[in-house]
């Protein structure tokens, strides 16, 4: 037998391991699966190319809970170690790796956002245990080893009688830790970290019904029998070639990621890169509707079918963060800050590819399949408005499939809008007037006004739409996109006619006077306007850009320094040319004059879903006494 001092420079390695880790407690199981993993893949190469003369049969790693022994056994049927790779590898490399990453990190707050702690894998061990026993036997015709260590600097190292190929770690798990003895724990330890390892984990026994024999008589009774519990799905579908999945088998695989989502995923987009970097996986868009508060971190990153975290910020593009679904690459480094990570080369080509990829696959979709696409705009549209927003590269290809639908369920491209969209609604200035209502119901009056003129409303209701509408109208000068509430109609697209006013100029200062007396200025700015006798007397709007810069303000990024908190401030337009004008005008008795202007404003308010509370009560009281 042999003892010995690894040599260690950091004083006392195994408590700072303890503390320093102490918030990621429990990957030691998924560090020292990892290896396990590791050395039956070494073993599967090297009988590959002839190197171990040995049968590599049908590995399997296997877990096993000693509740009463206070014990934890990890056991693989891998490459194993003679004593001598012990001595290298566990007392020498391992370790110096452990304290060169802790001396590196051991002053970093723990949370400092290191996202994985692989190659610390051996001694993460000593997080949850008070003693660690090694026992291992090589490929090669070669003794077995034991090593221990009771997480002082001091280890011993001896024979062992084990004689199958593989390595078995036992953890003697430490009182602070014996939730780690709980089967519970661990099941779900494993399928949390271990859920996609490319090596089957047995973990226990489960028992499973025999199929009823076809000759069963009437009071058969089924016969059950107990099988191995394997955890994982060693061959999950993005490692997978797309060539050789279904839609169905990527509709399984989504329900085996998120088993409580039970709504089917809208389409999926499988990546598949292995130059210049390698990167595999698959995402998938989920139902999102309007909502931009939606639950994030969804999709999880691993590293050679290992989990890692499901924070995977600044490797998928933020539009993209609403998604779900699985990464894979072997080339993030998981070693670092996020901060690094962004600034990371391979990190922001991976990015790039899959902006890229993402917006190559919705261009096919639309292109494939326009109608189904359309029926899933909804569903979708507020990642890819966010897209354009916030990435160049995505919204340089958005122009192929980002639509723009009317309040009647047509859907445009920006192009087909320019087209169809030019003969009715240029300006007398050459301007494209796109009309837009960001509420079907609420601004349903508005609609049907222009709707008569034979315009075209678009529907955006997006919570960010301002903030993109006011891009393209940067990219496109030739378009200008109105709220349809925002203006009277022939104000919004003004065209060379005007209609004259059945009121001669003195007329109209005397009806503005009359009218500012009485309707509340710090709200409404009165307007004058001439227009066809059949149109409403009192309209309420509110002008494009003051509500528009309000909103991208409320909303963050653009709008005016404070104009979130502003007031609302609307346009009170009155028609010169309706009978409730010259009625107004007529009318000698002051308090018949103020309750002609107060019914009529607040009806203007009720069609704008502005008249609320005890103005609202008031009003039907009033509406009531009129018609007794």
């Amino acid at each position: 037998m042999t003892t010995g001092k690894i040599n260690v420079s950091v004083e006392n390695i195994f408590p700072l391991i303890k503390k320093f880790l102490y918030s990621d407690h429990e990957i030691f199981l998924r560090e020292l699966i990892s290896n396990g993993t590791d050395a039956t893949l070494k073993l599967k190469h090297l009988t590959n190319i002839g190197e171990a003369k040995v049968e590599y049969g049908n590995p399997i790693i296997e877990v096993k809970v000693d509740k009463e022994g206070k014990k934890l056994h990890i056991i693989d049927q891998g490459i194993g170690m003679t004593a001598e790779e012990v001595e290298k590898y566990i007392n020498q490399l391992a370790f110096s790796g452990a304290e060169e990453f802790l001396e590196k990190y051991k002053d970093t707050a723990k949370d400092s956002g290191i996202i994985g702690h692989f190659g610390l894998g051996f001694y993460s061990a000593f997080m949850v245990a008070s003693k660690v026993e090694l026992i291992t036997k090589s490929y090669k015709d070669e003794p077995a080893a034991h090593w221990t260590c009771d997480g002082s600097p001091e280890f011993t190292l001896e024979p062992a009688d084990k004689t199958e190929r593989g390595t078995e770690i036992i953890l003697h798990i430490a009182e602070d830790s014996l939730d780690f003895l709980e089967e519970s724990k661990i099941k779900e330890l494993l399928n949390k970290y271990n859920k996609f390892m490319p090596i089957p984990i047995k973990f226990g026994t489960k028992t499973e019904t025999l199929p009823k024999p076809e000759d069963a008589p009437e009071d058969y009774k089924a016969e059950t029998v107990e099988v191995d519990n394997f955890i994982n799905n060693p061959n999950p579908a993005w490692t997978k070639q797309p060539t050789e999945l279904a839609d169905e088998d990527y509709k399984t695989f989504y329900h085996e990621l998120y088993p409580m989502q039970f709504e089917e995923p809208l389409f999926h987009i499988h990546l598949n890169v292995d130059y210049p970097f390698n990167l595999t996986g698959i995402l998938y868009f989920p139902k999102l509707g309007g909502d931009l508060q939606i639950q994030k971190d969804k999709i999880q990153l691993y590293q050679n079918q290992v989990y890692v975290t499901d924070n995977v910020e600044g490797i998928v593009p933020e539009f993209l963060m609403m998604l779900r679904g699985v990464v894979d690459s072997p080339d993030i480094p998981l070693n670092v800050s996020r901060s690094g990570l962004q600034a990371d080369g391979a990190v922001k080509k991976i990015s790039n590819y899959i902006t890229r990829k993402v917006a190559d696959k919705l261009k096919s979709l639309f292109t494939e399949n326009r109608e189904d696409f359309e029926a899933k705009w909804n569903d979708i549209k507020i990642v890819l408005e966010y897209g354009m927003l916030s990435e160049d590269k995505f919204y340089e290809k958005a122009g192929a499939f980002v639509l723009y639908p009317t309040v009647d369920n047509k859907f445009y491209t920006l192009e087909e809008l320019k087209e169809n969209l030019k003969d009715k609604q240029t300006d007398k200035d050459g301007k494209l007037v796109v009309l837009y209502a960001g509420n079907k119901e609420a601004q349903h009056s508005y609609i049907e006004i222009a709707q008569e003129k034979g315009y075209e409303v678009l529907l955006l209701d997006s919570p960010i739409i301002s903030h993109l509408i006011q891009k393209i109208e940067g990219d496109n000068r030739e378009i200008t996109f109105v709220r349809v509430d925002s203006d009277h109609i022939d104000n919004l697209i003004k065209k060379e006619e005007n209609t004259i006013s059945k009121l001669s100029d003195e007329e109209k200062e005397g009806l503005k006077t009359v009218l500012e007396a009485i309707v509340p200025k710090q709200t409404y700015t009165v307007q004058l306007e001439s227009m066809d006798s059949q149109a409403a007397p009192f309209i309420i709007t509110q002008p494009e850009f003051m509500r528009r810069m309000k909103e991208m303000s409320q909303s963050g990024g653009g709008g005016m320094f404070g104009m979130g908190n502003m007031p609302e401030m609307y346009n009170l337009v009155v028609n010169t040319n309706s009978p409730l004008a010259t009625a107004i005008l007529n009318t000698e008795d002051k308090s018949s004059q103020e309750h002609l202007v107060k019914q009529a404003l607040d009806l203007a308010k009720l069609s704008q879903n502005l008249l609320k509370g005890e103005a609202l009560t008031a009003f039907v009281k009033r509406s009531f006494e009129m018609i007794k």
